[in-house]
Formats: C-alpha cells, structure tokens, sequence
C-alpha cells in the first residue's frame, strides 16, 4: 500500500528545493506533477513543472471525476491526477504531492491516512527575502505572496507535521526522517511482526 504524502507551503518557503532533494535520493518515491490551466512561466517545461492543458480538457477531466483534488486559484484550475497514485501503487512507491492548502483538504477529504506536512520560512522577512533572490516576480505580486502566505500559514494545525525550513540541510534530513517514520509506522505489522508471529505459531507458541 502506498504512503501518500501531501506538501504544502507558502510560495518562497523553499518546498520545491526539498522535494527534489528527496526524491532524487529515494527511488521509492514518486511525484505527482500537478495539471494546470495557466501558462508556462519563464523556464517551466511541460511534463516537468505542470502539465498544462486549456480549460475545457480540464473541466472534461474533472467531469469525468479524473482527479484526487482540484481547485481554482486566481483564476486558474490545478489538479491532481488519480493516474499518479495508480502507478505508484503499481509500481510499490510513495507518492509525493505538492499542492496548496485548498487541494490538500479536499484530498485528506478522499485519503484519510494521507500524511500532510506544511513547510514554512522561519520568518516574514526571510520569505520575502527568498522571493526577491528568485527575481521572478514583481514587487506587487511578491507582496501579494506575502498576503497569501500570511492566509495559508492560519491553517497549519491541519497538517500533521510543521517543518520550519531555516537551513536547508537540516530540513532535508528532518524530511526524510518523516517519511521514513510514516513507512516504518504503516509497514510494521505487514513485515515484521507478522512473521515474528508465525514463528510461534509453528513451534505451537
């Protein structure tokens, strides 16, 4: 059975450069790569960032009830697709999903035992900081982040856990001791105490 882990943060908060880190050293992982209804940005590729698709595709999909979670969000749609956790449970990975606080609640909603960590800079100023080092945004939408962060931020207790990313190795290591707890935790009775059991019970206990 495959462990879902949702991860939310703030835009700035450093998600992206932790998740990549983990899943290029886990190959039991896999990600989910969200679909979109808005353009590419600067360097973004289809199939890596986004898969983007123009909104009548998206809402025949959402008819068609094709994803886990979707919402609107400044005007466009993100999504994400069921076929991700179907190969993952496949292919015996974990699946990771990077979505924002809206979809992470629709999707606890549809997989109870997902487990949902939030990701945040340790401060206001860090944040804004990190989002003027990216240099992709202008100051007006780099403030509106701000506003969204500061909204986003009121829903932690809905997470199971809270990372604080102030340096990003720790934050890494702390990432990937999460999930090794999670699978070590929905794993245990299946591989180590199953057999342990069957042990007594062919020696007549």
């Amino acid at each position: 059975m495959s462990v879902v882990f949702v991860i939310s943060a703030p835009s700035g908060s450093g998600k992206s450069t932790l998740v990549r880190r983990v899943l290029d050293s886990d190959p039991k992982l896999a990600f989910s790569i969200s679909y979109t209804t808005r353009k590419p940005r600067g360097t973004e590729k289809e199939g890596q960032s986004y898969h983007f698709v123009d909104r009548e595709s998206f809402e025949s999909m959402a008819a068609a009830d094709e994803f886990l979670e979707h919402a609107e969000v400044f005007g466009n749609y993100y999504g994400t697709h069921r076929g991700y956790l179907d190969r993952a449970r496949t292919g015996g990975q974990d699946l990771v999903l990077d979505i924002d606080v809206q979809g992470a609640a629709q999707l606890k909603e549809k997989i109870p035992d997902a487990v949902s960590l939030f990701i945040l800079a340790p401060s206001r100023t860090e944040l804004a900081k990190r989002l003027r080092a990216r240099s992709e945004d202008s100051e007006e939408v780099i403030e509106r982040r701000l506003r969204e962060a500061a909204e986003e931020i009121r829903h932690y207790r809905r997470y199971d856990y809270v990372l604080v990313n102030s340096e990003v190795e720790q934050s890494v290591d702390r990432l990937r001791a999460i999930i090794a707890a999670e699978r070590m935790r929905r794993t245990r009775m299946e591989t180590a105490i199953r057999p342990i059991l069957q042990s007594f019970e062919e020696t007549g206990g």
